[in-house]
């Protein structure tokens, strides 16, 4: 499958656009982990637990977004976007889209 924000594939035609296809995860977080944030941003630090876990999201997103696309039959999908929020409850939300669609 191969996955990209750019509207088109170089060098491939797209045959058939066959819809809009998503990735939702959303994970929790930990007392521990969210004071170890709070630490780093007192101090000006990144803060590597959280961003693991928008690595670990993100490719989740990924995964699901291809299992959906593959489901519809497509071999590509074009003009993905990934967005990331915090919500106030402790969770993180990753979510992703793009058009699966068949390439030639």
């Amino acid at each position: 499958m191969i996955v990209t924000t750019t509207p088109s594939v170089q060098d491939r035609k797209i045959e058939e656009y066959l819809g809009i296809v998503a990735g939702e995860v959303a994970l929790g977080t930990d007392f521990i982990r969210d004071f170890a944030a709070q630490l780093a941003d007192f101090f000006g630090a990144r803060t590597s637990a959280y961003e693991q876990k928008l690595v670990e999201a993100r490719a989740a997103c990924i995964r699901e977004l291809s299992a959906r696309a593959a489901q519809l039959g497509a071999n590509a999908i074009v003009g993905v976007k990934i967005d990331h929020e915090i919500l106030t409850n402790g969770m993180m939300l990753v979510l992703a889209t793009g058009t699966a669609v068949k390439l030639a």
